[in-house]
């Protein structure tokens, strides 16, 4: 019956007959009736859904990560968060934030945390001594040797009795690249320049403030350096290739055992599957790029975009076999030129260092 059609008939309305007590005892009966129906056909619902809201809670898998709270990759999860991607995924993922990368580790070896970031030598060398720790790339993204834009250094010889920062330490993979690097010049750095190691923070700040001659440092330290001014003597990438790299290389990856590989497999796939979507958003949202620039507090547009175009740059695209072979390249170098001290009692890397399950990488650009 339509609206209009009820109105008509409705014998309230002026003229209609009087309703006897019998017919307003069946509508009553029939009201009754109808929403006793609805009562039990709501409950029927609730009864079959219910279990079926259980079991998707239930079927959800846990994903305990460890991340640094200033990191890209909090930025991509907060993207995968935002975006309801690990529920659409069945995927629980519980982050918890850590200070460091050493912090990670730590986390990681104690059980704490499932899959955190770190490098490959790390790995290799937990491996060496035991641990069965596996590799998945992440960000071939790397720093560089700024100097002053006005500054006499042109080549890695000028750096001769000048003052190099260094981030990171002695053993630091991209300092002992350097060092590596220059010695086939007959460039002893350790010796021959005045070497000065500290936080990158640190490092930033007296670099951008004149007080040290050139700097090693993170990518995102370099990124903030070029935007006031600075540039490249030499970046680490090329130093990874006049070593022996053929394309650029992911020093850092996502780092788990191999029983969160061997036993949560799928879950694993649909982990990388919703982390390279959220790649892909960072890479092409202009709105996502206004929101990190508001986190990491840069409102100039032309850093914001020098920050975005080492980011996107950095995304792995290589096969993994491509990844390992030049791994193993640069890791004869590291191991000669660190020795144990860095890589353990292993002078070559193990090929299964690298997972070999479901690719984390973004498809290779066109």
């Amino acid at each position: 019956m339509y609206p209009d059609g009820m109105k008509k008939g409705n014998p309230k309305t002026k003229g209609s007959p009087a309703i006897s007590n019998s017919a307003r005892q069946k509508r009553h009966w029939r009201r009754g009736s109808l929403k006793a129906s609805r009562g039990v056909v709501l409950a029927v619902i609730f009864c079959l859904t219910l279990p079926m809201a259980v079991a998707n809670r239930a079927a959800a898998e846990t994903l305990r990560l460890g991340v640094q709270k200033t990191g890209t990759f909090a930025l991509e999860l907060a993207i995968i968060k935002a975006n309801g991607l690990d529920a659409a995924a069945g995927l629980d993922i519980v982050i918890s934030e850590l200070a460091s990368p050493e912090a990670g580790k730590i986390a990681l070896i104690g059980g704490s945390v499932d899959l955190m970031l770190t490098d490959w030598l790390w790995v290799a060398r937990e491996r060496a001594l035991g641990a069965k720790y596996v590799f998945a790339p992440y960000s071939s993204a790397l720093g560089a040797v700024m100097v002053p834009a006005a500054s006499p250094i042109r080549k890695l010889d000028d750096l001769r009795g000048k003052t190099l920062a260094v981030a990171g330490g002695q053993l630091d993979k991209s300092w002992l690249l350097l060092r590596a690097l220059a010695e086939t010049a007959n460039l002893d750095l350790k010796a021959q320049a005045n070497i000065v190691y500290g936080a990158p923070a640190l490092l930033y700040a007296k670099t951008a403030d004149g007080e040290i001659d050139a700097s090693l440092n993170y990518w995102n330290f370099c990124v903030a350096l070029e935007a006031r001014g600075f540039r490249r003597l030499i970046g680490m990438d090329e130093v990874e290739r006049r070593l022996g790299a053929k394309g650029p290389v992911a020093m850092v990856g996502y780092v788990f055992d191999e029983k969160l590989a061997q036993n949560h497999a799928a879950a694993l796939a649909s982990f990388f599957k919703i982390v390279r979507d959220a790649k892909d958003s960072l890479a092409h949202s202009d709105a996502d790029w206004v929101k990190i620039g508001r986190e990491i507090n840069v409102s100039d547009p032309k850093e914001l975009e020098l920050y975005r175009k080492a980011y996107v740059e950095g995304i792995p695209r290589r096969s993994i076999e491509a990844e390992a072979e030049d791994a193993s390249a640069l890791y004869r170098v590291l191991a000669k030129i660190g020795g144990p001290e860095l890589v353990g009692p292993a002078l070559t890397l193990d090929p299964s260092v690298f997972y070999r399950g479901a690719a984390p990488q973004a498809p290779a650009e066109n």
